[in-house]
């Protein structure tokens, strides 16, 4: 007798998450001895990431570089082009980049404790310029801040946690969010419908695969979208659904356009209440009102934008398809409100948002403001 055996259907496999809080690793072209990774946590607990670029010259002034959500430092150490940390080495800085609790490079936005920009705000830049001054002195100290870290920093500053810094550089926005209309609808909209379903938005359509709640996500960026690939269209066609777009695409190079779920990830829907407060508010605005633990933050930046003591320089690019005209608004509001500061804004023809740092030609055309701007205040 001759028996058969049954062959049981394989179930695919699940989609390993991430839970540790280990960082992944950097990708650049340095040598792999100046990188020094340095063990960071919040006064909260949280671990975080903190890089500090050796020059073997101690005398340099410091300058420490602020991602947006999502992204990481990554965005700054970009091995396909002239990168930002390229040009701060060789005009005489020292680099330190700073992984906060929103980066590429950490579990948080898809496992792990839940915050608000209040937890960035509050605990993770001041504890990082707190460590960096440990180790550089009296040394200047400079911030160059894109999008939500910029968003975030203000909040720091206004609220008196990060003084005596020698010169702020905000890309993108800084204290009056603006938003286009349909983006800020579509965002109210989205975290409503989709709060009990999921947490965050994916931008690898690889690794979701194709039979899976994202993918009406993924088929609705689609339309209209002149790139194929699935992750440009999410970022540049819809801005994880928002309709809103992150770059210039021309600008990308095609290394850095293959890269694009590597340099940035998934954005958690959890994070929305505070943002649309922010929005509607048109001001960075403290999420906890109630929680003794954030009092120390304002309730309204803008309305404490009196205690700003560094030189800012206002950057965006001149088709901003996210943050729209939020940097000449703020310039505009900030001289009519508290003209004794010293703000200026410039804007960068042709360039988007995230192209200011990850475009080609953002060594030439966007850097150099940048580092005229340093140079004026060593």
């Amino acid at each position: 007798m001759i028996f058969r055996t049954r062959t049981t259907p394989t179930r695919p496999a699940l989609r390993k998450v991430r839970t540790t809080t280990a960082l992944r690793p950097l990708r650049h072209r340095l040598d792999p001895a100046r990188v020094e990774e340095i063990p960071f946590h919040a006064p909260d607990g949280v671990r975080l990431g903190l890089t500090r670029i050796d020059t073997a010259d101690t005398g340099r002034p410091a300058v420490l570089l602020l991602h947006g959500h999502t992204a990481s430092a990554d965005m700054f150490l970009l091995p396909e082009t002239r990168n930002l940390v390229d040009s701060l080495l060789d005009d005489g800085y020292e680099p330190w980049l700073l992984d906060w609790r929103g980066s590429r490079r950490l579990p948080y936005n898809e496992t792990g404790q839940r915050y608000t920009y209040d937890d960035v705000a509050l605990y993770d830049i001041p504890a990082a310029v707190s460590r960096i001054r440990e180790r550089i002195g009296d040394r200047p100290l400079f911030v160059i801040a894109h999008c939500i870290g910029s968003l975030a920093l203000s909040l720091s500053m206004t609220a008196g946690l990060v003084p005596g810094l020698a010169g702020v550089v905000s890309q993108g926005v800084f204290l009056t969010p603006k938003l286009a209309g349909r983006t800020s609808l579509r965002m109210s909209v989205a975290g409503e419908l989709l709060k009990t379903r999921i947490d965050h938005i994916p931008v690898d359509f690889r690794k979701v695969g194709f039979r899976s709640k994202y993918t009406p996500l993924f088929a609705l960026a689609s339309r209209k979208a002149d790139c194929p690939d699935p992750t440009c269209q999410i970022l540049h066609n819809s801005a994880w659904g928002t309709g809103a777009s992150l770059f210039v695409h021309e600008n990308l190079a095609e290394a850095a356009h293959d890269r694009l779920a590597e340099l940035l990830g998934p954005a958690p829907l959890w994070i929305l209440p505070h943002l649309r407060r922010i929005e509607l508010a048109r001001s960075v605005v403290r999420w906890h009102d109630t929680d003794q633990r954030y009092r120390a933050l304002p309730s309204n930046a803008l309305d404490a934008a009196a205690r700003i003591d560094t030189p800012v320089l206002l950057l965006a690019g001149s088709e901003n398809g996210l943050w729209l005209d939020s940097q000449q608004l703020c310039h505009d509001v900030l001289a009519r409100r508290q003209p004794q500061l010293d703000v200026r804004y410039t804007e960068i023809p042709g360039y988007g948002h995230l192209d200011t740092f990850l475009g080609r030609g953002a060594a030439l055309d966007v850097f150099g403001h940048i580092l005229d701007f340093l140079d004026e205040r060593r």
